[in-house]
């Protein structure tokens, strides 16, 4: 008897990178990527993750809002290294890149000027 193919769905690799986002601390909310031409012609992204795999390497970007009392580049490389470990442990996928970007902090709470 030969090993069958295991194939993991897109929107498998998306609820992984989703979730494991909302749960770095200092993350608020995942953002969608800022309106523009670009956007048109990108595929693949939604709720603010786009996944692309190549030759089983999985590369991933983030667009986030982050909380306005946190150090950005350290919730940024703790978002990076917890959607790679996350992305390894459960599908046994090699992580390109985790690519993140801040599109807002929220001030939420905080009196408006």
């Amino acid at each position: 008897m030969s090993e069958g193919k295991t194939t993991i769905a897109p929107d498998v690799l998306m609820s992984i990178a989703r979730l494991t986002t909302l749960q770095v601390d200092g993350v608020s909310r995942l953002c969608l990527e800022p309106a523009g031409v670009n956007r048109l012609f990108r595929r693949g992204f939604r709720d603010g993750i786009r996944i692309e795999v190549e030759d089983d390497t999985v590369y991933v970007d983030v667009n986030v809002s982050l909380k306005n009392d946190v150090n950005i580049r350290e919730v940024s490389r703790n978002i990076q290294g917890q959607i790679a470990r996350a992305l390894s442990e459960m599908v046994g996928m090699q992580v390109g890149q985790v690519n993140i970007y801040i599109e807002d902090i929220d001030y939420s709470g905080e009196p408006e000027a």
